[in-house]
């Protein structure tokens, strides 16, 4: 008797904390946090909208809610990327 192959693993990324200061999301057990100064797409946001997180390819996630896309690079390093956004 053999066992069935695994499913495909469909929640390769998701936000595990909101707070006053920011976002962490957690994939493949690295933990990132976006802080709202460097992302403040999320700040005003519905928590459902800010939830939905998908990867994409690996280290590239969407929030197809919000129509945002971030990589890890961004993400860990916004220094990098400068950004210029309102929030909202």
């Amino acid at each position: 008797m053999s066992s069935l192959a695994r499913g495909e693993n469909i929640s390769s990324v998701e936000v595990t904390n909101i707070s006053a200061h920011g976002l962490w999301i957690l994939a493949h057990g690295k933990e990132l946090f976006l802080p709202y100064e460097q992302f403040p797409w999320f700040k005003e946001q519905k928590i459902s909208s800010v939830l939905r997180v998908e990867e994409v390819s690996p280290g590239h996630f969407y929030w197809p809610d919000l129509d945002i896309d971030l990589t890890e690079e961004i993400i860990e390093h916004p220094e990098r990327f400068p950004l210029s956004a309102k929030s909202t």
